[in-house]
């Protein structure tokens, strides 16, 4: 499938979202996972902002993304944490270089094998309710095109978002945050339970959960209640459906 494919595939996947059963962990798990896949990163997550200017880590492509992300919240420092504040785009920065912004965060990132970050706003007419935040494991500028592609695909799931806000009171805007950031608890308990009965990594784990979402093509978060509930089995999650002839 070529990445003009994939493109328009995931718009349509953040359209459908707005239909039936909206998902805000459904339309950002899809944004990181598309932006690995046609963009040259190595990993992708997305921080929101509260209606109280607080960040939460929400969506992300692998374990040691969502530990970056948690790390930047806690320290209050990070590149997203920037890009958030100020709306504006940091794009090609190399954590190895000789940098006292980010003391903390730089060496961090390094252990986990990051060396570049690439935070684009998801922003629309001034209004910044989040970024996307792009890493690689090797230095050298993020392409011209890759860089309009993950914007435009920030800008898609940011539309889509307000949109979808617009109908609900603050009140609802904050239980939907919190019905967001409890489906997170979920995926991690699940996450854990696979990881014991599997003796994999925590990676591995959301890995299993993904591609289950994605073969059967239903909700991460559904995957994961079952899986802590006891309906699906962590063995059951290795199993992949036959190809259609």
């Amino acid at each position: 499938m070529t990445r003009e494919s994939v493109v328009i595939q995931t718009i349509v996947q953040i359209a459908d979202n707005l239909v039936d059963d909206y998902d805000l962990i459904d339309v950002l798990t899809v944004l990181v996972q598309r932006c690995t896949e046609t963009i040259g990163v190595d990993a992708a997550g997305v921080m929101l902002a509260t209606p109280g200017g607080d960040l939460q880590f929400i969506a992300s492509s692998s374990e040691s993304m969502r530990v970056l992300e948690l790390f930047q919240i806690q320290a209050a420092e990070g590149p997203c944490v920037d890009c958030v504040r100020s709306g504006t785009p940091i794009v090609n920065r190399a954590l190895t270089e000789d940098d006292t912004r980010w003391p903390r965060f730089s060496p961090r990132a390094m252990t986990q094998g990051f060396r570049a970050v690439h935070c684009l706003p998801m922003r629309l007419r001034g209004t910044t309710i989040g970024a996307l935040n792009l890493f690689r494991t090797h230095e050298g500028p993020l392409g011209s095109d890759d860089i309009v592609v993950a914007q435009g695909l920030a800008d898609v799931a940011t539309i889509a978002i307000l949109q979808h806000q617009t109908s609900l009171s603050a009140g609802l805007l904050n239980s939907q945050l919190t019905n967001a950031l409890n489906s997170r608890v979920i995926i991690e308990q699940a996450k854990g339970m696979i990881r014991q009965a599997l003796s994999c990594e925590m990676s591995e784990a959301f890995d299993l959960l993904r591609t289950f979402s994605r073969d059967h093509n239903e909700k991460l978060t559904g995957v994961a209640t079952r899986v802590v509930e006891g309906e699906l089995t962590p063995d059951e999650l290795r199993v992949r459906p036959r190809p259609r002839h």
